[in-house]
C-alpha cells in the first residue's frame, strides 16, 4: 500500500495543505486544525501549510506557513514566534570522528566551551566591546573584523556569504521606541544560547550516498565532525513580540478585528503598527544572526583550545526557521511567515546565496536530544510549498507532561550514558533538562521521511549526536 506524504485539508475557514506521512497525520491533533481554522480568518490569505513536525502553538501552530500578496497581506507576529529568528546554524570542522572519540575528550570539550559560552540564563556574554545598535541595524555586518575569523581573505569568507542573509534593512528610527533596559538586558545576552530547545551539538557526519557530490562540492565527508547550533533573537526578540503585540491587540480591538483566538496577532501591512512590527522584525532578525556567529565564534575559541592552533571551523550555513519576509515567486511578490518552518531552495534557484547557486543551499534538521540530525538540500517540487519544509522533530508532550512520565533511567539509556557512544551534555542533573528528551519529540526519522516522500527536498548527510552544550 502506497503512501500518502500530502493532504489538502477542508476547513470553514478555508484549506491548509497538511506534508506528513500516514501515521504522523493519524497523530495530529484536532486542536491543531482548530488553529489553522482561526488562521484562515486573518484576510487575504493565499495560502497556508503544515510541515510534518506542526504542533501546538500560541496563537499558531510550529510548523506553520502562510502567505499573503504584498500588495494587499498582513503580518501577524503569532505566525513567526516569540523567538524571533530562531534558526540553525552548521559548522564544518578539520577534524575526523577519531578525534572526538573518547568519551573523556568530549567532556573536556564541554567543559572549554562553557568557559567562553555563557550557558546560564542571568550570565552576561563575553562581547561586551560590540555596540548593539550596529547589529540590529546592520546584522553580521555590524561586529567587529576581530570576530570575523575569515574576513582577512575576503574571497574564503564564509562568514558572511554562506548564510542565508547576513543583513536586513529597516526604517531605524523605530529603534527609539524601546527604553534603555531592553537595550542593556539585549546586550548582556549577546553571544548567548539560551534555555528550553536551544544548543550547541558535536556531531558526526555521514553522508547520503545518492547525494555525495553535492555533500562534497559543500566540503563534507564520512566521518567529519561539525558542530550544530541552535539558538535566536534572545531578549530583543522577545521585547519586540512583546512590545508589538500589546499595542497590535489594541489596534485590533479599536479596529473590530480578531477570530476565536486572541492570542492570534495580526495587522494588514500597509497600517503602522504593521509597519512598525516588520521594522522591529528585521531588528531581531539581525540580531538572531549575529548571536549564532557569536556563539560558533565561542565555540571556535574553544575547540583551539582542545585541539591546538590549527583546529578549523569553517561555515556550512545560517538559516532562520522564525520569520517573516518578502519573496518572489514566479513573478509575483509574496509576504511569507514561517513558523517552525525552514526555506530549502533547489539548485539554481535565484534566491540561493551565490556559494550555492548551481546545488542549492543547506537546510539544516535538528533532531531531538540524542537523535541525529539531518543537513539537507530542496526540491524542485518544493515550489508547491513555497519552498518550505520541517524545522525538527515537533515536539508530542508538553515540558510538564514529559517531566511527569518519563524517567531518568528512559533518558539516559537515550543518551547512552556509560557507553563509549554516550552523548556527553554539559548539565550536571539530567534531570534538569529532561524534558527535552527525545521521548517528548515526534520520530524525526519520519518526520525526513515525509518531506523526502512529498517531494519537498532530499536528505545529503546525517549527523550523529557526540556531545551537548544545553543552556540553563
Amino acid at each position: 500500500m502506497n503512501e500518502t506524504y500530502y493532504r489538502k485539508v477542508q476547513l470553514p475557514s478555508g484549506d491548509v495543505h497538511v506534508y506528513a506521512g500516514d501515521s504522523l497525520f493519524k497523530e495530529l491533533n484536532y486542536k491543531v486544525f482548530e488553529m489553522a481554522n482561526n488562521n484562515l480568518q486573518i484576510p487575504n490569505q493565499v495560502y497556508m501549510s503544515y510541515t510534518p513536525d506542526v504542533h501546538v502553538g500560541v496563537g499558531t501552530c510550529i510548523g506553520t506557513t502562510a502567505v499573503w500578496n504584498t500588495h494587499n497581506g498582513y503580518v501577524s507576529p503569532s505566525i513567526v514566534g516569540s523567538d524571533i529568528g530562531c534558526g540553525m546554524r552548521v559548522h564544518l570542522t578539520n577534524l575526523h570522528n577519531d578525534a572526538v572519540k573518547d568519551v573523556k575528550l568530549r567532556r573536556k570539550l564541554v567543559k572549554a566551551i562553557e568557559k567562553y559560552l555563557p550557558v546560564e540564563d542571568h550570565t552576561r556574554g563575553h562581547f561586551s566591546d560590540i555596540r548593539l545598535e550596529h547589529v540590529v541595524t546592520k546584522g553580521l555586518h555590524g561586529l567587529p573584523k576581530k570576530y570575523i575569523p575569515d574576513a582577512y581573505t575576503p574571497r574564503k569568507c564564509h562568514s558572511l556569504t554562506h548564510v542565508e542573509r547576513s543583513k536586513f534593512t529597516l526604517d531605524e528610527e523605530v529603534l527609539n521606541l524601546f527604553p534603555e533596559r531592553v537595550w542593556h538586558r539585549s546586550h548582556r545576552q549577546l553571544g548567548t544560547l539560551g534555555n528550553g530547545n536551544h544548543f550547541v551539538e558535536i556531531q558526526v557526519i555521514e553522508i547520503s550516498e545518492p547525494m555525495r557530490d553535492i555533500a562534497e562540492a559543500w566540503g563534507l565527508f564520512d566521518g567529519q565532525v561539525a558542530v550544530m547550533i541552535h539558538s535566536g533573537s534572545r531578549a530583543w526578540g522577545g521585547s519586540v513580540s512583546q512590545y508589538c503585540g500589546s499595542l497590535m491587540k489594541k489596534m485590533m480591538h479599536a479596529a473590530g478585528l480578531g477570530t476565536a483566538d486572541p492570542n492570534l496577532l495580526f495587522a494588514p501591512l500597509a497600517h503602522p503598527q504593521g509597519q512598525s512590527y516588520v521594522n522591529l522584525l528585521y531588528s531581531a532578525l539581525n540580531y538572531a544572526v549575529a548571536n549564532r556567529h557569536l556563539i560558533a565564534y565561542a565555540v571556535r575559541e574553544a575547540g583551539k583550545d582542545i585541539f591546538g592552533s590549527k583546529f578549523e571551523m569553517t561555515t556550512l550555513y545560517d538559516l532562520m526557521h522564525n520569520y517573516a519576509w518578502e519573496e518572489e515567486h514566479e513573478g509575483q511578490s509574496y509576504f511569507v511567515h514561517q513558523k517552525g518552518a525552514t526555506r530549502a531552495l533547489p539548485a539554481n534557484h535565484p534566491d540561493n546565496p551565490l556559494p550555492y547557486i548551481q546545488t542549492g543551499h543547506p537546510a539544516l534538521i535538528p533532531g531531538s536530544m540524542g537523535s541525529a540530525s539531518y543537513i539537507m538540500v530542496g526540491a524542485t517540487g518544493g515550489k508547491d510549498n513555497f519552498y518550505s519544509i520541517c524545522h525538527g522533530a515537533g515536539r508530542i508532550r508538553s515540558r510538564s507532561e514529559t517531566k511527569r512520565i518519563i524517567t531518568l533511567e528512559e533518558f539516559s539509556s537515550a543518551l547512552k550514558v556509560g557507553t563509549e557512544e554516550e552523548v556527553v551534555v554539559n548539565q550536571k542533573s539530567l534531570e534538569s533538562i529532561i524534558d527535552e528528551s527525545p521521548q517528548a519529540y515526534k520520530d524525526v526519522d519520519q518526520i525526513i521521511g515525509s518531506v523526502v516522500g512529498a517531494g519537498l527536498a532530499q536528505v545529503v548527510a546525517k549527523c550523529k549526536p557526540m556531545a551537548a552544550v544545553k543552556g540553563a
